[in-house]
């Protein structure tokens, strides 16, 4: 069977492989010079492939349609991705958090095992090839139109990617094809991207990391996200690999999220630390008694939401004025009412939807001869190695499944 692969990401070339090791003959077209080009700078250029977590705890990092992935990631598990890159002679590493990285710490590295493996099974990649239509006949893809020419085959794997990076050709043109071809296209969103905050503070704060703090999200009461972990103050609000996670979780408009600066200490806790420091510093202003607490960029916007004189003598602070200040510590609200554009985020929250596309296989319930993988279907993960895996599992299914 002639198959055309259109997206030279993780998740096409994957699926080009499985293809082509069930003896199809197989044409991957990638739009850009390279294969891989957002595989390239992901985890910052080091390539987060996976997460060594147990798979069937990967679920709980997917905010959205998790049930729908379930054959995909249990039939191209972490394990075996794990095993397949390294039967390649690309030694991996596990970090903090389950993150799996290439001991090399170059995602040029990955990319490689990759090509090299497309070169060995024999498929067509054309590089430099952007698809601009599609001809239907019926229920089915006659052939593709492209800047260099039309291609035609017996089937059609779409896995383009999302709207992200716009600069790596992820630029949601592809989804209105597929919508032309009878699908539907859920709205595209960023995700794993940083969020806008109302507040003025942040321009203050901007550049200040902060780790091992806990960050919440919530929309009125409801809370949709927390954990421990590290983030970062921006001119516009805040960002880093905490906020990315909890981005996934924002539905849009205004939320609130809170931020706990000493999430190893309970309130009572907290309180007996800051006694301590003002008997220490009781003679000092309170605007300079937190040093051994915060980092210095932090305090005087503290200072100023306590309420508290910044003049008045450590000695001075009364009982209420010391929990306000614990308290504020414990819960430093912030106001979020957006996020960057989608060009700016990681990943896109939406694409063809799941409902028209069976689990099993990764074929269309609409179109005779497509499949989908990656990106382009709406399912999306939180930071962590989980998109890739995703884009990997569903690229390996929909190859196999021909």
């Amino acid at each position: 069977m002639n198959v055309l692969v259109i997206g030279g990401g993780p998740a096409g070339m994957m699926a080009a492989i499985k293809a082509a090791g069930k003896n199809h003959h197989v044409v991957l077209l990638e739009r850009n010079e390279k294969l891989g080009k957002k595989l390239f700078i992901t985890g910052k250029g080091r390539c987060n492939v996976t997460n060594s977590r147990d798979i069937s705890d990967f679920f709980e990092f997917i905010p959205r349609n998790r049930e729908f992935l379930y054959s995909a990631l249990y039939t191209f598990t972490n394990e075996h991705l794990m095993s397949f890159l390294q039967a390649k002679g690309l030694p991996l590493k596990v970090e903090r958090g389950n993150r799996v990285f290439p001991v090399s710490d170059k995602s040029y590295d990955v990319i490689e095992v990759l090509r090299k493996e497309l070169y060995e099974r024999k498929v067509d990649v054309r590089l430099h090839t952007r698809v601009v239509d599609v001809v239907l006949e019926g229920n089915t893809i006659r052939s593709l139109v492209t800047d260099k020419g039309t291609f035609t085959a017996d089937w059609y794997i779409f896995a383009g990617g999302g709207s992200s990076y716009y600069g790596t050709g992820s630029d949601g043109s592809l989804h209105k094809l597929i919508e032309k071809a009878g699908h539907t296209i859920t709205p595209l969103k960023p995700s794993l991207i940083p969020l806008v905050l109302r507040e003025g503070f942040p321009k203050e704060l901007q550049g200040l990391s902060l780790k091992n703090v806990r960050f919440t999200l919530k929309e009125g009461k409801k809370e949709l996200f927390t954990e421990i972990g590290e983030m970062l103050f921006t001119h516009f609000g805040v960002s880093g690999p905490l906020v990315l996670s909890a981005s996934a979780y924002y539905k849009g408009g205004d939320a609130t999220g809170s931020i706990d600066f000493k999430p190893g200490l309970d309130l009572k806790e907290l309180d007996s630390r800051l006694q301590r420091d003002f008997v220490k510093y009781q003679n000092k202003d309170y605007k300079n008694s937190l040093t051994d607490l915060l980092p210095s960029k932090l305090i005087p916007v503290i200072v100023e939401l306590s309420g508290i004189d910044p003049d008045k003598k450590c000695n001075s602070i009364t009982k209420e004025e010391r929990m306000n200040l614990a308290r504020l510590l414990k819960n430093f609200a912030v106001h979020i009412n957006g996020t960057k554009s989608i060009n700016e985020a990681i990943i896109t929250r939406g694409g063809v939807k799941v409902t028209e596309i069976d689990p099993s296989t990764m074929k269309s319930k609409i179109v005779s001869n497509v499949s989908f993988a990656g990106e382009i279907i709406d399912v999306d993960a939180v930071t962590g190695g989980y998109n890739l895996q995703i884009a990997f599992s569903t690229g390996s299914l929909a190859g196999e499944s021909l």
